[in-house]
């Protein structure tokens, strides 16, 4: 058996924590920190999660921990889902092969092929039922993981895995305390026994504030529990077993989207699509009747109506209350006891005839030999041994160092051996702490790896990403920064730019680094970090000198004069745009998900969508103290709608910002009983001006209050604003756009002349005179948003949509749009299946606004590639729609997977579009891309170049998508590297020796 432990993430400015994975031949268990941009970094290292059932959560239950598990969850919901279905269609084929052959053999008469044949079906038919059975992941962490799961219950809908979680709490697992019950593993599988550690925090910590320090609003559960209505334990049952129903539907529900409901019409909560049924044919169509408000008028009868029945998770408000809860959860991981070797010659010298019984005893079993004479597996083996191990430690501050070090698993002699190598995760700060240094020093026999910012250098974690950027970086400098990283020193800054040094008795943690466990311990040296000076690709002379060619058409004065004459008049020139996501769905090597950044001189900095791993981004394109200063400037979130690729960065985004602007220190209990008047105080005094506005749709808001039970992340320090966009057009005339913002009892009617004064109050502090929002077509409560400063500059925004002309109206004039173009235009099939933009409709949609400047971004594709610009279509916007899909009754589907036809390479050079009558401009976003706007008509004479360049790239990336397999060398019983794809097995050897055994 071979089982090895591999680092896939180390803490870095875009992967903030530690994550391993425990490979065996037949299964996968990933541990440690579930970080943002895990997904993206799992697929980076070529790792496969097909064999991925049991997850273990290190730590407290904190962002910082669980921050990337939502997405991974999803990404390999997804993985299992096309498995069993390809799996599935595998079987049915050769189901209906062999039902085919049976069929001829008993025509023929062929008894002897008949029973072999309903013998291989039969098999088959076992088989089919074992590999598309539905998998199990199971979550094993600290109290508040379900919930955390839960507060995602709008906008997570998966059906091919359910999903289990086991939560670890110190008085019902905590047992390594007691005398002699440390050799009990606390849970088990046929491959490893684990140990379970809960480290509570000291008291007197003071980074580890105690539980429910901040207020908030009791639950009727908990008015009934201080009333002596039910018990506290009953309590916590309901409320835990309420979670885990939640979650369960997330992943395993059997909701359908087509199912119907009859209603009446009076009661249908719209905004909703109705249907009827036609009372001659019986068929299910549109609903044409009298509306719901002349039903409620009483001027018509209510009618019949049907509508879909709600996804189940989006009709729960609201979660059983939760606090935080500091206990850090630790881990033991160690394989079963190990047989020993078994010796044929001694097997012979017992009278065991060479064969199935060698086998049999090799297995740990008995045999009989020919004499009568029973021989037992001891009687053949070689001494056994404990299996080997690993110990994984998280100490997230110095308070939990001595709970770690009073357990008595460490002087549990039985216990500690086999263990080999102890990998601390660590807090900042907590590798000083002299408890911890005297503890590590008093055991020199493991090996002792540390992983912490305080150890680990700033080291590009996605290597693929950070080459394409020096690439970008060669051909224009000044719009394409090299990603900013240190690999000189061996720790990252910290917020006194000081800088710690690792102990000389242990080694610091590296991506890729590789400790074999079974059969025998072997520490590997981890591979090389990303080299930027190594960074190179075919035909470099001929796109540098494009490239030149370039900048030195730029340099030409009377070029210069020109591009500037043609935009003396625009607004807002020295704002500056920074595309931090520019990938659709999933993060992918090139691309992360959506995010983009707008910086305005003298306003201050708005963030639009706000994808997984946007924070990650930002300290890739910002040193430290430029970050901290665009934390102190960030004005405003805008999230366009609640898919998961949009969104899942804000909890960490909005923490970065609150310890920045408030040092981590949330609002006192009267701030949440003040009057009306004093709420509006908040806005106007110097406390308002401080605090960060987070637009969105209601749901998006439920979700970041849900969560706020699990962490103070500054929940209380923001102004939460729900958006609504309703586009009208009375009268069939030019129409007016009413977005309705509901800030905590208080509701503005923008445009509508209702609250002026508080209006523009808001309005003054984020630095901007107008806000408008339409919904669009894509998915539940997607909308799109365009904003105007008081200059002028106006700046509009798609997410993801069809081309709509509500919002093509509310952007007249934009000076910047910035649109979704997910597929090119040969893919408009997709495009309209998807609901999503082809390039061409992007355009047309800022041609129909007059827009002067456009940015595509949110593309499909794997690699990247300059999109195929095609002819400007400006009525792209005005297809038939009754807008039917703005407002759908059924969950945000999850995005539908790419086809093959949408992702194939596309090596068209982009050719000319036809220009409107005006200077329009239309840039390619790339990730990290900085582009000041009054430089966008700059970027079209660096398309040459950069089309040759992703060319070349796309070529030579075909053939990179390899992995080397780790595999045990059959003589030495040494680890090394296997050429080859990932996938290829190698042949065991005989008698049970390793051979060459794929691990994947």
């Amino acid at each position: 058996m071979l089982g090895y432990i591999e680092f896939v993430t180390t803490p870095t400015a875009d992967t903030r924590g530690t994550s391993l994975i425990l490979h065996f031949q037949t299964k996968r268990y990933l541990i440690g920190n579930f970080v943002e941009g895990l997904s993206r970094a799992v697929f980076e290292r070529g790792l496969k999660s097909i064999k991925l059932q049991d997850c273990f959560v290190t730590g407290p239950i904190e962002w910082r921990n669980v921050g990337g598990l939502l997405g991974f969850l999803m990404t390999v919901a997804d993985a299992a889902s096309s498995s069993t279905a390809s799996s599935t269609d595998g079987y049915k084929s050769k189901k209906a092969n062999l039902e085919r052959q049976l069929e001829k053999a008993r025509q023929h008469a062929k008894p002897r092929n008949v029973q072999m044949l309903e013998q291989s079906l039969a098999n088959t038919e076992l088989r089919a039922q074992d590999q598309t059975r539905t998998p199990l992941m199971t979550l094993h962490g600290a109290r508040n993981l379900t919930h955390t799961l839960a507060t995602a219950r709008r906008f997570v809908f998966r059906k091919g895995m359910p999903v289990g979680v086991n939560e670890w709490r110190s008085e019902l697992y905590d047992a390594g305390n007691e005398a002699g019950s440390a050799l009990e593993p606390t849970w088990s599988d046929e491959l490893v026994r684990v140990w379970v550690m809960t480290i509570a925090p000291e008291k007197s910590t003071p980074s580890s504030p105690a539980v429910g320090s901040r207020s908030r609003k009791r639950s009727h559960a908990e008015l009934d529990k201080e009333d002596g209505l039910i018990s506290g334990e009953e309590t916590q049952d309901r409320q835990d077993q309420m979670r885990r129903a939640i979650v369960s539907e997330m992943f395993n529900s059997d909701w359908r989207l087509d199912a119907l409901k009859e209603v009446p019409l009076s009661e249908v909560q719209m905004p909703a699509r109705l249907f009827q049924r036609n009372p001659g044919s019986g068929h299910i169509e549109s609903y044409n009747g009298p509306s719901q408000t002349d039903v409620l008028n009483g001027t018509h009868p209510d009618p019949t109506v049907l509508v879909r029945n709600p996804w189940p998770g989006a009709t729960i408000e609201t979660l059983p209350p939760t606090t935080p809860f500091h206990d850090s959860t630790c881990y033991i991981f160690k394989a079963h006891y190990q047989r020993g070797k078994f010796q044929p010659e001694r097997a012979l010298e017992l009278g065991v005839k060479e064969g199935a019984k060698f086998s049999v005893l090799a297995q740990g079993g008995s045999v009989t030999t020919e004499a009568g004479n029973v021989v037992t597996a001891e009687m053949v083996l070689e001494e056994g041994r404990e299996g080997h191990g690993v110990a994984v430690l998280d100490l997230p501050t110095r308070g939990h160092v001595q709970g770690l070090i009073d357990r008595r698993e460490w002087t549990n002699a039985q216990l500690m051996n086999g263990i080999k190598v102890m990998v601390w995760i660590l807090g900042q700060g907590v590798g000083d702490d002299p408890r911890l240094l005297k503890f590590i020093k008093a055991r020199p026999q493991f090996e002792h790896i540390f992983s912490s910012v305080d150890h680990c250098s700033n080291e590009i974690a996605f290597p693929s990403a950070a080459a394409a950027a020096h690439r970008l970086n060669e051909v224009d400098p000044n719009r394409h920064k090299i990603p900013f990283h240190e690999v000189s020193t061996a720790t990252q800054p910290d917020e006194q730019n000081e800088e710690r040094q690792s102990p000389d008795f242990g080694t610091p943690a590296k991506v890729g680094k590789v400790i074999v466990l079974e059969p025998r311990y072997e520490s590997r040296p981890a591979p090389k970090p990303f080299d930027s000076t190594a960074v190179s690709f075919n035909g470099r002379s001929k796109v540098l000198a494009l490239a030149d060619e370039a900048k030195s058409r730029l340099k030409d004065p009377e070029t210069m004069k020109a591009l500037e004459a043609a935009q003396r008049d625009m607004p807002g020139k020295d704002a500056e745009i920074i595309t931090l996501g520019t990938g659709s769905a999933l993060p992918s090597k090139y691309r992360n998900v959506s995010a983009t950044l707008l910086r305005i001189p003298g306003k201050g900095s708005y963030l639009f969508d706000c994808g997984e791993n946007t924070l990650g981004q930002l300290a890739r394109v910002y040193s430290p103290p430029e970050l901290a200063e665009v934390l102190r400037d960030l004005k405003m979130i805008w999230i366009s709608h609640l898919h998961a690729d949009h969104h899942l960065g804000t909890v960490s985004v909005i923490k970065a910002w609150y310890n920045e602007v408030w040092k981590g220190v949330p609002k006192t209990l009267s701030t949440f009983k003040e009057s009306y008047r004093s709420k509006i105080d908040q806005i106007r005094g110097e406390e308002g001006a401080k605090r960060l506005a987070v637009f969105a749709g209601h749901p998006m808001l439920k979700f970041l209050e849900d969560y706020d039970g699990v962490e103070d992340f500054g929940h209380s320090r923001i102004l939460p604003f729900s958006v609504n966009g309703i586009f009208q057009r009375p009268d069939g005339q030019s129409g007016r756009v009413a977005t309705a913002i509901t800030w905590a009892d208080h509701q503005l009617g923008l445009g509508l002349g209702l609250d002026t004064t508080l209006r523009e109050t808001v309005f003054s502090r984020l630095g901007i005179s107008d806000f408008q929002s339409v919904m669009v077509q894509h998915c539940h409560g997607s909308q799109a948003v365009s904003i105007t400063w008081p200059d002028g500059f106006k700046f509009s925004y798609s997410g993801d949509c069809r081309p709509s002309l509500p919002f093509q109206e509310i952007g007249k004039d934009t000076t910047v749009l910035v649109h979704e173009a997910t597929f090119d235009d040969e893919l408009i099939g997709d495009a309209r299946a998807k609901k999503h933009s082809t390039t061409s409709e992007a355009i047309g949609v800022g041609v129909g606004m007059g827009a002067r400047r456009i940015i595509l971004t949110h593309f499909s594709q794997r690699y990247q590639k300059i999109p195929v610009l095609g002819d400007i279509d400006p009525f792209a916007a005005r297809e038939p729609s009754s807008m039917e899909d703005a407002y759908p009754d059924s969950p945000p589907p999850s995005p539908p997977p790419i086809s093959q036809q949408s992702i194939k390479e596309n090596r068209v050079a982009p050719v000319s579009i036809r220009r409107a009558a005006y200077d329009l401009k239309v840039g390619v976003a790339f990730d990290l891309m900085r582009v000041k706007v009054g430089e966008i008509n700059q970027l079209e004479y660096f398309t040459p170049a950069l089309s040759i360049l992703l060319d070349q790239e796309l070529a030579s990336e075909k053939d990179s998508d390899k992995r080397p397999d780790i595999v045990m060398d059959e003589g030495s019983g040494k680890t090394k590297k296997a050429k080859g794809k990932l996938g290829k097995p190698g042949k065991p050897g005989r008698h049970g020796s390793p051979g060459k055994k794929f691990l994947g």
